[in-house]
């Protein structure tokens, strides 16, 4: 469950096998979990993380996820040291058990269907997003032909248009609407005379 996880510890830390990833390459979402986790964002949570890792004598992470996720392991990077030096003064770690953690290796990895990170052809989850957006359109397609209808959907992604775009483009949409490119007055006028053509 994320930062959530590491914060609870508990059952939410195990050791993954080949069982563990068995036939889910193609499937949507994530087997390990997503969640927001205000406890991360204060220093007492990301406290209770590093006492969750030091006991698992986990140091090294991979942290997927967007800007939120990769903030939030650069602070825990940098804080590291000092949480060990609070958790061994607080009786909770002793220093040998701080020393051999001394280290933490962080990878960030960008998580996000939006597709809207420089420097990679494609983020983490954008491949899914578009699949699943395709078998919707495929499905939808046919319903309307055979009720001789104009269908509207509307796409995941927050800010960014790029699922809207790859996947109108992908279906012969007629009309398409992204944030990046707000309609201009007199659209509705406009997409009428598209539509009717």
């Amino acid at each position: 469950q994320g930062y959530e996880g590491l914060v609870e510890g508990g059952d939410n830390i195990k050791q993954a096998n080949w069982l563990s990833v068995s036939n889910i390459i193609q499937l949507g979402g994530t087997v390990i979990g997503s969640a927001r986790c205000k406890a991360f964002t204060t220093r007492a949570g990301r406290l209770r993380a590093a006492r969750n890792l030091v006991e698992h004598d986990i140091t090294n992470l991979c942290v997927i996820g967007g800007d939120g996720s990769l903030t939030g392991a650069d602070i825990f990077r940098s804080e590291w040291a000092g949480l060990l030096e609070e958790l061994v003064r607080d009786g909770q770690i002793s220093e040998e058990v701080a020393r051999k953690n001394c280290r933490l290796n962080i990878v960030g990895l960008v998580g996000s269907i939006d597709n809207d990170f420089c420097g990679t052809d494609m983020t983490i989850g954008t491949d899914s997003a578009l699949h699943r957006i395709m078998e919707v359109i495929d499905a939808i397609t046919t319903t309307a032909q055979s009720h001789q209808r104009t269908f509207v959907l509307e796409v995941m992604g927050r800010h960014c248009g790029y699922l809207a775009l790859v996947s109108g483009l992908a279906s012969g949409a007629d009309w398409l609407f992204i944030p990046e490119s707000p309609p201009e007055d007199g659209w509705e006028d406009l997409m009428c005379e598209r539509l009717g053509e």
